[in-house]
């Protein structure tokens, strides 16, 4: 695997002139985080400070990683997906912004540590994750590195579950802005930009039809209903597995079919997990899966797919199509996993729109801002978003996007207030 060793490890610099490109498309799309940008070069709230991020290496994290640098942080940038990196953009953040960058689509996972522990090596004041390996290598491996660090934000619904455990257990060191929890990031970022990104990777593999096609989604939570939505907006037979009961009758209210994942196993034709879980598709599924099954994640993490059950009941693979993986089964039967089970959406396609990722970015910039700025005042564990912060991020988007609203009126806002109106 080629590789260029230049404040960081890119597969090619190159490729650095196609990546300025998509650099600045994807921030035209993203008005609010280059606000931020521009308020950040003039106030320069995070001089000095060195941040480590372990994020999708994508044209607009790339935007994300500039606005920080402007505003006066050291920022070091790994992949939090092996197959998840942009190799342009990755060569373009090293060769044109400055960016240290230690991220090749498709490294294996010796490099994947590796450049984990590369960004570790910058001595980090923050981190930023999406789906909390860095901080979890920072507390496990890395422990002599955090009295230096004064707070982290995590991007995803995965890593805020880890990053609950490890505070539950008292072996979280240090406060994290639950990024992920911030309304202007799942109510957005999750629904519509993972419900869309998600059926872009699938088709972009596959090529496939979705009217009429029998699509299996696992998991209800805010990617599950995008991805249930917009699948059955190209006309696909929605069905959906959820273990929450409230979740599950959600989705029948909402209009879809729900069954235990072991009858949707036998009556399914593409299947998408989105649980944040391990083995949605386990063992029983995979033994009852029709021939031609096609199976996909866009989960964080590829453990939602069982994969060493289905390698091992397979008599031979091959690559048909790029990240389409054919399985003959022991049995006959042809099975179909896209991108090794990771992240479709990355893996098979581009990510989010970037005009979602401008309100789950600019939560990232200004939780980073808060942090710094209210060092050594708030409590070691997961934290929410401020709601004033949340609030203003809406309100910019919506200025945007040429939209003004109502508010409320003295009279109104002190009637909201009080207790002792009423009949």
């Amino acid at each position: 695997m080629a590789s260029s060793q230049t404040n960081g490890d890119v597969k090619d610099l190159s490729l650095a002139k196609y990546g300025v490109n998509k650099i600045e498309w994807a921030g035209r799309e993203m008005p609010v985080v280059q606000l931020i940008r521009d308020r950040f070069g003039k106030e320069k709230p995070l001089a000095g400070v060195r941040l480590s991020a372990c994020l999708h290496v994508t044209s607009e994290t790339a935007n994300l990683a500039i606005a920080l640098r402007d505003g006066g942080a050291e920022v070091t940038l790994c992949a939090s997906n092996p197959l998840s990196t942009q190799d342009d953009v990755a060569a373009a953040l090293v060769a044109e912004y400055g960016i240290p960058t230690f991220s090749i689509k498709g490294e294996d996972e010796k490099t994947y540590y590796d450049h984990l522990n590369a960004a570790l090596d910058a001595t980090p004041h923050m981190t930023m994750d999406d789906g909390a390996d860095l901080l979890t290598l920072l507390h496990t491996q890395r422990s002599d590195l955090l009295s230096d660090v004064v707070g982290g934000t995590e991007e995803t619904t995965t890593g805020v579950i880890r990053l609950t455990a490890m505070a539950a257990e008292g072996e979280l060191k240090y406060p994290v802005i639950a990024v992920n929890d911030a309304e202007t990031k799942h109510f957005f970022d999750n629904r519509y930009g993972t419900g869309q990104s998600t059926l872009d990777g699938i088709t972009r593999a596959t090529n496939i039809l979705w009217a009429g096609r029998r699509t299996v989604v696992s998991g209800y939570g805010w990617c599950g209903r995008g991805v249930a939505s917009r699948a059955r907006g190209l006309g696909a037979h929605v069905i959906v597995c959820e273990t929450n009961s409230v979740r599950a009758l959600e989705a029948v209210m909402d209009g879809f079919s729900v069954m235990p994942s072991a009858e949707a196993a036998k009556a399914g034709e593409v299947f998408i997990t989105v649980t944040g879980g391990l083995h949605a598709i386990g063992k029983e599924h995979i033994d009852n899966l029709a021939s031609g099954a096609i199976l996909s994640n866009s989960g964080h993490f590829n453990d939602e797919i069982d994969i060493d059950y289905l390698k091992e009941q397979s008599s031979s693979s091959r690559e048909v199509r790029p990240f389409v993986e054919e399985y003959t089964m022991k049995d006959g039967r042809i099975i179909y996993l896209l991108a090794d089970g990771r992240l479709v959406n990355l893996s098979a396609a581009e990510g989010h729109p970037s005009a979602v990722m401008d309100m789950s970015f600019a939560n990232q910039a200004l939780s980073a801002e808060y942090i710094y700025k209210n060092q050594g005042k708030i409590d070691i564990g997961v934290h929410v978003v401020p709601q004033a912060m949340d609030a203003e991020i809406g309100r910019l988007k919506l200025e945007s996007l040429g939209v003004s609203i109502d508010t409320l009126s003295a009279a109104q806002q002190k009637y909201q207030d009080s207790w002792k109106e009423g009949t």
